[in-house]
């Protein structure tokens, strides 16, 4: 196996959520940002929550008249 070939491994990383969540991880890189963490997903809050990207939602309902 070549030798220094590995990114440096960070035990001390920081994870930031678009919600505010800040939580420890370990990662290649120092500093994450997410824009879904644990806190603030539907499958772990148990709430509806849309994510929109680039107004798809708004399109989808306008093309089939959902509102």
């Amino acid at each position: 196996m070549k030798t220094e070939i590995h990114p440096e491994y960070h035990t001390d990383s920081t994870v930031t959520c678009s919600c505010g969540n800040v939580f420890p991880a370990g990662s290649t890189k120092k500093d994450l940002k997410v824009e879904i963490c644990s806190t603030c997903h539907p499958f772990f809050t148990g709430t509806q929550r849309i994510v929109d990207t680039q107004g798809r939602v708004e399109r989808l309902k306008k093309r089939f008249n959902l509102d």
